[in-house]
This record gives C-alpha cells, structure tokens and sequence, in this order.
C-alpha cells in the first residue's frame, strides 16, 4: 500500500481534530446506540424510517470516526513559533493586496485539512496557497483561478492570530 501523504495541520487544527474525534467517540456513538435501541423495541424493522435513519447515522459517525483517525495518524503538527516570518508559510497569516480586483485581503496559510474560506483561511495546497508559499513581503505573485489570473501583492507575513 502506498504511504499515506502527510497531513499538515496547526496546533489549533489537531486540537478541533482530536476534540471532534472524542466527541464522536464518546458522545454520538452513544446517542447513536440508543436511538437504535429505541427503533429496535418498536418491533417490524423491516419498514422501520427511524431503525434505518439510525443506521444510517451510525455509518456516517463511524465512516468520519475512521477519516479523522487516518487524519491524526498522517498529521505533521506546523510549530508556529518556528515558523520563519521572512517568507510566507503553513501557520502564517499574509496580507495582501489584490491588484486585480483592487482591494487588501488577509489569508491564514493551513494545511489542506483545515481549510475554510469563509473564515479566511486557505490551503497550502490550494492554488492561491501554492503560489504565496515562498514568497516575501513586497513581492508580486499571478495566480491562475477559474475565473482568470489573479495578480497579489504581498504587503505583510505575521504570525496566525
């Protein structure tokens, strides 16, 4: 079997992780079991909407149980105090500006796994990621998007708040 890909993520990223992990261990698998039980004492399961919502239920709980576990196992924690601010990185966050589109925008470089554009935080691997990845304040960087090329203008590299 191949070797599985190294996950980076950021402490506050394997902390979500770990703490999503113990919950569906602990508490939905519970939830889970006892709506089963539940749906079980209400006797014929073969037309029984809430035996198989359940089930259902469950296989999705386990199914996320075994993809975070895979996560954790493969993850590469980016110490963000090491994090060298000369040049944009994983765990840094990057203000720049966009020339294109004419306004400043601010980007916290994660690992694939805890990328969430809605709260501005963008992969290393993601196209506008990969391209930042490197770079110093004042350089100049053209992204290739869906929606054409994108040019950036780095202003500032600091530490993720």
């Amino acid at each position: 079997m191949a070797e599985a890909k190294k996950k980076l993520l950021t402490y506050a990223g394997l902390k979500a992780l770990e703490d999503e992990l113990e919950d569906l261990k602990v508490v939905k698998r519970k939830e889970v079991a006892a709506k089963i039980k539940e749906a079980r004492e209400q006797g014929d399961l073969s037309e029984n909407a809430e035996y198989d919502a359940a089930k259902d239920e469950q296989r999705d709980i386990e199914a996320r149980i075994e993809e975070l576990e895979a996560i954790l196992k493969n993850a590469e924690v980016v110490v963000e105090d090491e994090v060298d601010f000369d040049k944009i990185n994983v765990g840094c966050t990057v203000k720049v500006y966009d020339i294109t589109y004419d306004e400043e925008m601010e980007f916290k470089i994660v690992g694939s796994t805890e990328a969430n554009s809605l709260e501005g935080k963008i992969s290393n691997e993601s196209p506008v990621g990969q391209a930042l990845i490197g770079k110093k304040a004042g350089e100049t960087v053209t992204v290739e998007t869906q929606a054409g090329d994108i040019e950036y203008k780095v202003l500032e590299i600091s530490r993720s708040k």
